[in-house]
């Protein structure tokens, strides 16, 4: 398998490229602020096909490039509005701080993801939803693989203080959709490097409470 990942935009959230090999279809998942030009190096470089994008949840980080490609955009419902007003509920301060850097995104192809089996470029993908973050928040799985958005970090888990935020469902989301996967399970997050669901049992001060620590 291959996994092409780098960091773009304001806040370095962490883009995606997933193919069985180089020279084959791939899907993108989170093609987030500034990562067209990229996406279209990795493109080149290692011979992909992109079929579809794959969103891990509607905040402009994320996805303020997922229109770029002409593809379907697999999105929950519960963050699609976010698609069409990413400034859905968020504070004057926040629009002022950000300004001209978030628009709408408006895909050829939007299509509402559910929880299950995905069969795109010759992978099975295992969509997850994980509502906290924001209401439409999910992982994919993809064998030992979770690409868990901005529900888990290395060190650290998803804010909640952003329009839509729950602390209570992302404790729940982490207790029993992510803390029951095998140690073994390699984390690629949105934001930051890579860690092991072992490791962040094990040191994430934010895994360790009764709420989060059932897995």
């Amino acid at each position: 398998m291959l996994v092409v990942g780098f960091p773009s935009g304001t806040f370095a959230a962490n883009c995606y490229l997933v193919a069985p090999e180089a020279g084959a279809e791939c899907v993108i998942i989170d093609p987030g602020q500034d990562t067209a030009p990229k996406i279209a190096r990795a493109l080149e470089e290692h011979r992909l096909t992109p079929v579809a994008v794959l969103a891990t949840h509607g905040h402009f980080d994320h996805i303020a490039d997922a229109a770029e490609f002409d593809l379907p955009v697999h999105i929950r419902p519960e963050d699609r509005g976010l698609l069409a007003d990413p400034w859905s509920g968020a504070s004057s301060q926040l629009v002022a701080a950000l300004g001209d850097a978030v628009r709408p995104v408006e895909p050829a192809e939007p299509v509402d993801l559910a929880d299950g089996e995905l069969r795109l470029a010759g992978l099975t993908i295992t969509a997850v939803h994980t509502p906290g973050h924001t209401p439409g928040s999910a992982i994919f799985r993809l064998g030992d693989l979770a690409f868990t958005g901005d529900t888990l970090f290395a060190g650290s888990i998803g804010r909640t203080d952003l329009p839509g935020g729950s602390l209570s469902q992302l404790e729940r989301s982490l207790a029993d959709r992510l803390l029951t996967l095998d140690d073994r399970t390699v984390v690629l997050p949105g934001h930051g490097g890579t860690t092991t669901i072992g490791r962040e049992r094990q040191a994430n001060p934010f895994l360790t409470g009764p709420a989060v620590s059932r897995g």
